[in-house]
């Protein structure tokens, strides 16, 4: 594809418009019988100490006995870091 091409597929795609707002995907969620409300997550986001505050909590909980996943990013060492479940990385 060509600069010319991507750019008449871009402006094709406009016809369809935007709808804001979170009904589309409350819809969806509720069709999957809203799995998020039975997970148990922790978010970290900022600037600086997220890498060291989310190694230092997923230690304390899998001391505890919990299972914890683990999504990193960006990847500080390696792409396998970026997702691991107790601490392996999946591939």
């Amino acid at each position: 594809m060509n600069y010319k091409e991507a750019r008449e597929y871009l402006e094709g795609t406009n016809k369809y418009g935007s709808v804001l707002g979170l009904n589309t995907i409350k819809e969806l969620l509720k069709r999957f019988d809203n799995p998020q409300d039975k997970l148990k997550v922790v978010h970290f986001a900022g600037t600086n100490g997220k890498g060291s505050t989310m190694a230092y909590l997923e230690s304390i909980l899998l001391c505890a006995g919990y299972s914890v996943g683990k999504y990193n990013s960006p990847v500080v060492f390696d792409e396998r870091e970026n997702i691991t479940v107790d601490k392996t990385p999946i591939y």
